[in-house]
Parts: C-alpha cells; sequence; structure tokens
C-alpha cells in the first residue's frame, strides 16, 4: 500500500477512535477492507485520487471472483463508503467514487434460536453447591434474561448491577451504554453467586478484579470461557443441538416478540442502532401468526 494511502487511512482510524468511539474489532475490520483495497489499486497501478465509479466497478468484479459471500462484499463496500465519504469531508480527494455504488442485496440469514422446552434445560445443569456451578448458572440466566452479548456479559462489573431496580448497565458495542431489566430467576441466580461463588473465586486472586464473572483462578472470566461453559451445558443437557453464544440472544429476541413484545422495545433491549438488525426475527413470529390461524380459523382449514 501506498504512502499516500496509509497517510489517509492512519487519519481515517483516528478519526474512527476519537470521533466516532469505535471499538478495536470495529477498527481492525475497516483497516483490512482498506488494506484489501490498497492491494488491488496497487495491481492496477493507480492512486487513491484517481480513482473513479469504474475503478470501484473492476474491484468489485474481483471479489466476486474472488467468490467471496455477498455479507463480505457487503461489508467491505461499506467500509470503503465510510472511508471515502470521511476522504471527500476532509478534501483529500475531488470527488467521491462511491456515491453511486449501491450495497449488493444480502441473503438473510433466519437466526437459529432454542425452543423453550430446550432451553429450560440448560437451567438444571449446573451445581449449586458449587462456586463454578454457580457462576454457570448466573451466566446462562443472565444470557437469556436480558439477551445481552457474551462480550457485554465479561464487561460487567459488580457496580453495574441495580437490584433494587432489576437493571443492568450493559457496555455496548461502540462504547454505547444502555439499560436492560432482568426477572426474578436471573436476580436470585446473581444474587447466589455474588454473595457465595463469586468470593470464594475472588480469593483465589490477589488482583480482586472488580469483574462480575470471575474464572476458576479468581482473573476476569473472557468470552471464550463463556462458550467454552456453553458447550460444556449444552452436553450435560444431553441436547443434540449445536451452540453458539448468539443463539442464546437469538432466543431471547424470538421467545419475547412470540410472546407479544413489540418490534421496538426488543431493538431496545438487544441495543441494535437500526430497526433492520431486528427486524430479521420476524419470520418466527410470521410462521407462529400463520401456524394459529391454519390452526384456529374456521376457514383456513377443511
Amino acid at each position: 500500500m501506498g504512502n499516500q494511502l496509509e497517510a489517509l487511512q492512519q487519519s481515517f482510524i483516528e478519526y474512527l477512535k476519537i470521533e466516532k468511539n469505535a471499538s478495536p474489532l470495529t477498527v481492525e475490520n475497516y483497516k483490512k477492507d482498506i488494506e484489501v483495497f490498497g492491494e488491488f489499486l496497487n495491481a492496477e497501478g493507480l492512486s487513491i485520487t484517481e480513482c473513479e465509479y469504474s475503478t470501484i466497478r473492476i474491484f468489485l468484479s474481483r471479489l466476486y471472483e474472488a467468490q467471496l459471500s455477498r455479507r463480505t462484499v457487503s461489508r467491505k463496500v461499506s467500509s470503503l463508503r465510510s472511508f471515502f465519504r470521511f476522504l471527500d469531508r476532509e478534501e483529500f480527494i475531488h470527488s467521491n467514487p462511491f456515491v453511486n455504488v449501491s450495497l449488493p442485496k444480502e441473503s438473510r440469514m433466519i437466526p437459529e434460536f432454542f425452543y423453550e422446552e430446550e432451553i429450560k434445560q440448560l437451567f438444571t445443569v449446573s451445581d449449586l453447591s458449587d462456586p463454578l456451578g454457580q457462576r454457570n448458572q448466573a451466566i446462562i440466566e443472565l444470557l437469556y434474561g436480558t439477551g445481552i452479548r457474551v462480550s457485554e456479559c465479561t464487561k460487567i462489573e459488580l457496580g453495574d448491577i441495580d437490584f433494587s431496580l432489576a437493571t443492568l448497565l450493559v457496555h455496548g458495542k461502540g462504547r454505547k451504554e444502555r439499560y436492560v431489566p432482568f426477572g426474578q430467576f436471573a436476580s436470585r441466580a446473581l444474587s447466589s453467586y455474588i454473595e457465595r461463588g463469586r468470593k470464594q473465586l475472588a480469593a483465589k486472586s490477589s488482583q480482586q478484579p472488580a469483574n462480575l464473572f470471575l474464572n476458576a483462578r479468581g482473573g476476569p472470566l473472557t468470552a471464550r470461557g463463556v462458550r467454552l461453559i456453553l458447550d460444556k451445558m449444552v452436553k450435560e443437557a444431553a441436547l443434540t443441538v449445536d451452540i453458539h453464544p448468539h443463539k442464546i440472544r437469538h432466543s431471547f429476541a424470538t421467545h419475547l416478540l412470540n410472546a407479544g413484545a413489540d418490534l421496538r422495545s426488543v431493538q431496545e433491549l438487544l441495543g441494535h442502532e437500526h430497526l433492520s438488525s431486528t427486524q430479521v426475527y420476524t419470520h418466527v413470529t410470521k410462521d407462529r401468526l400463520r401456524n394459529v390461524y391454519m390452526n384456529s380459523h374456521p376457514r383456513a382449514n377443511k
């Protein structure tokens, strides 16, 4: 990548960090996408200021030739569109070649979720007389009871929990914060873990971290640690389903909508910036409504 593009990329990265409060993962993704585009420009013998609409079309055709998914191409286009919008705003370029470039339509993946009977089994496997079992029970109750991401779960500190109001302060993506409520099951599991299990785990470390969830050595529990815990719980529940942390989040949203919650409320609970991100869950409620109609209306079936 040429020195000019490297300098412009660095300016953009600083803008993302300072003005947009972007997360390290988001910054890294932007950086990778810009570097891929830089390699393309080098191969074509072009500079960043020589980019035109036709240049972008050739770049997109190369991405499709590499058999990248529409989702991946869409992300790269979105990254570069933001990058060029920044360059245009700061007058580093004379015109923005991405103005007329549209995002490729993504094929929406239907989110996987647990049926209510399946997820109930996960609440029965933890040994509640053991500190790690108490921790694991608190994790599954909190993930399902609030719909928070695993990355958000591992950031929770003791001071983020308000038992009197039954609310949790969540530190979300892009340093955005939101409050989410939690129910009685999560409240009981959290109280039990904090009063008993966490104290025993914290005693194993001299650091005394503020994190809510600790590992077996008394240090902060990582996102990978949570995934391993969930995998183990699925096996102990004798479930023949695959699990990933987002599956519990998907279940949270799906079960709320099936019970009649409105889409805007679910959007706020999940911390989605755009309603379109939440609308992916409406397929489930549509299926449910159709089944209810077909089974209940006298003129739906013979």
